[in-house]
């Protein structure tokens, strides 16, 4: 009886790791073009939700230049940048699936 609880309590460890893995691995936000003194941040959105200012992802973009720029950050640019294609693999759809990115350039103060 006295094993039935360490099996799970690793049991939930394990469910946490892979639940903090599977969303560290995900692309909605990337960190590109670093330099010591800032970089390119961009994000998913979508037009039909919001587009890029509405997107949930926003939040995460900034968050993620203001971990990078704890004294604060100026944006130099932001647009939308190139995303990505891909083809479906849902039987009987068409065409491409495309995935659209808003980038912000910032450098930190």
């Amino acid at each position: 009886m006295g094993l039935r609880c360490p099996v799970k309590q690793w049991t939930k460890v394990i469910g946490l790791a892979v639940l903090v893995i599977s969303v560290g691995c995900s692309q909605a936000v990337i960190l590109s073009h670093e330099t010591e003194q800032g970089g390119v941040v961009t994000y998913l959105f979508k037009e039909d939700r919001g587009g890029p200012m509405g997107s949930p992802h926003r939040k995460d973009a900034l968050k993620l230049i203001e971990e990078k720029c704890p004294f604060g950050y100026t944006v130099l640019k932001d647009g939308e940048v190139e995303g990505y294609s891909s083809m479906s693999g849902v039987e009987g759809a068409e065409g491409e699936v495309s995935g659209r990115r808003w980038g912000i350039q910032f450098r930190c103060k």
